[in-house]
């Protein structure tokens, strides 16, 4: 029998409850998820390579179907290395689906044997982004409705002014 195996990408910066929702149901669907964490040169990022996958080594440390890797180039190339057939994206909003649809339709082309699965978010976290955590919690707000209680306080610590 063939694996199953669908890669989970994103930056996680900081990982939010709607991402590690995003994983767990993925989890359910595959033999294995592999959760990308994304690396851009041209991007500036709260917390490193090594924090993010860390973090959610972390928080996804219950789910045995799950691993956690470092993806710096392109997402087609790397689904290919590890044999992959989808590619598990959340949609929060209408918004995202333009962006993400480009993006799926791109990552098809250049490696045809992944399908790109989108998964709505829950209501509850249909307004929830890495920014809107940092954002709030820059200002010294109550994140801990928004981020796993594994890495609220390392979060806090780090973006709290």
């Amino acid at each position: 029998m063939i694996k199953k195996i669908a890669v989970c990408p994103g930056s996680f910066d900081p990982v939010t409850l709607g991402h590690l929702d995003i994983i767990e149901r993925a989890s359910e669907l595959f033999d294995e998820v592999i959760v990308a964490v994304s690396i851009n040169s041209q991007k500036s990022y709260s917390f490193t390579a090594k924090e993010r996958i860390d973090m959610i080594k972390s928080v996804s440390d219950h789910l045995h179907n799950v691993t956690v890797d470092m993806c710096d180039g392109l997402l087609a190339e790397y689904c290919r290395e590890k044999g992959a057939i989808a590619i598990v994206k959340g949609l929060r909003a209408v918004t995202d689906f333009e962006y993400e649809f480009q993006q799926a339709l791109a990552n098809k082309k250049l490696y045809d044997k992944a399908d790109t699965i989108f998964l709505t978010t829950r209501a509850e976290n249909m307004y929830l982004s890495s920014s809107v955590v940092k954002e709030i919690a820059s200002y010294g707000g109550d994140i801990s409705e928004f981020v796993p209680s594994k890495v609220l306080d390392f979060i806090n610590n780090r973006i709290a002014k």
